[in-house]
């Protein structure tokens, strides 16, 4: 089973690669927002408890997160493997992750996260509120989600480094060539 951890900050192209990535190599694509929504849509336990918490404005916790992921992880044990997008966000969730995965006795095969300067993911971030309309797509959110991500996220690479599981990959260029690089880092992940 081939098991990816796409990474990088908001504007990086996680999204657009993810699709890729799944056309490619048949995974089954894990987004913590995505599978939020199923469950709350599903009245499932986790997903009222999950609703709960939502409506009061905080985040969902990370034990709901990830029973979350382990029941996509139990619903999908046949597929060929998992594309996890934009998550871990915390040195504890990758924690999380690695047991959920080793219950089933898998593993994140690696981490791979898209680099991009600061301006660069500006620029592709007003540009998308300006063809979408997207209000937190502006110039002091967009800052502020910036430095969340390198506050608090930027820390999770380090955990992959030292299990020798974090490529990074050049995130500038055409979206085919960006893939391309990623798809070259996959051939060299021991399966």
């Amino acid at each position: 089973m081939l098991n990816i951890v796409l990474f990088g900050p908001p504007g990086s192209g996680k999204g657009t690669q993810s699709e890729k990535i799944i056309e490619k190599y048949g995974l089954i694509h894990i987004s913590t927002g995505d599978l939020l929504r199923e469950q709350v849509a599903a009245q499932t336990e986790l997903g009222k408890q999950a609703k709960e918490i939502m409506d009061t404005g905080e985040l969902v916790s990370d034990k709901i997160v990830i029973g979350m992921i382990r029941v996509k992880l139990e619903e999908n044990q046949d597929s060929p493997g998992f594309i996890f997008d934009g998550f871990p966000r915390t040195i504890e969730q990758a924690r999380e992750l690695r047991k959920a995965l080793t219950d089933y006795d898998e593993r994140v095969g690696v981490m791979i996260s898209l680099e991009v300067p600061r301006e660069e993911l500006v620029k592709r971030l007003l540009k998308r509120g300006e063809e979408t309309g997207r209000s937190d797509d502006n110039l002091e959110i967009i800052n502020n989600r910036i430095d969340v991500y390198n506050r608090q996220t930027i820390p999770v690479t380090y955990y992959y480094d030292k299990m020798h599981k974090h490529a990074a990959v050049d995130g500038i260029g055409s979206v085919d060539k960006i893939y391309s690089r990623i798809v070259e880092v996959n051939g060299k992940v021991k399966k």
